[in-house]
């Protein structure tokens, strides 16, 4: 693995484990075993390196959502596919976590990709349940980005509890009875 790669994994574990203050330089050239020439070599400074580890975040979290949304089957299924794919709930979504970091947030271009991505995800989910609205799997009057949002907050709100109750319990009811209102009447 080359240096820069190490450093970009050190950074985005040391993002989520401990935000963008708490992983200093020097915390991330120890977790890489890489030296301070050679992290600038690669990086103009702290704020390049955790943009592109938000960023590498950012699109594993897109490839795994888009593996288990882009399968065959009905709008349900694929929603609760999504829904139930094994997670380190108590870890909370790397991604998701992000957004309680006041200083990626205040900061406009380490906010981005955390952005694009939720809106990513929205998006996508929005137009699987669409195509169940227009198929007849779903209620005619659902809204399409209104549910998708609510899966998105499930999701998100599901983490945060699973956390703060050191269980993932809290998130898997909140996803049960999501997937309970979504279920197509037979």
């Amino acid at each position: 693995m080359s240096t820069s790669e190490r450093l970009i994994r050190s950074t985005r574990e040391l993002l989520w484990e401990r935000g963008y203050v708490g992983t200093s330089p020097k915390a991330i050239q120890q977790h890489a075993g890489a030296g301070q020439g050679s992290m600038y070599h690669h990086f103009t400074g702290k704020p390049d390196l955790a943009l592109a580890a938000i960023r590498r975040t950012a699109q594993e979290m897109r490839a795994t959502a888009e593996a288990t949304l882009a399968g065959a089957g009905p709008a349900y299924d694929r929603v609760a596919s999504y829904l139930l794919r094994e997670r380190d709930v108590l870890r909370g979504c790397p991604v998701g976590r992000l957004t309680m970091d006041p200083d990626v947030i205040a900061d406009e271009e380490l906010r981005a990709p955390v952005t694009e991505t939720l809106e990513w995800l929205r998006e996508r989910l929005a137009g699987i349940v669409q195509e169940g609205v227009d198929g007849g799997e779903f209620s005619g009057t659902l809204d399409a980005g209104e549910v998708a949002s609510a899966i998105v907050a499930t999701v998100q709100g599901g983490y945060v509890l699973a956390r703060a109750t050191g269980s993932p319990a809290a998130f898997d009811a909140g996803v049960k009875g999501l997937l309970a209102l979504l279920a197509p009447r037979a």
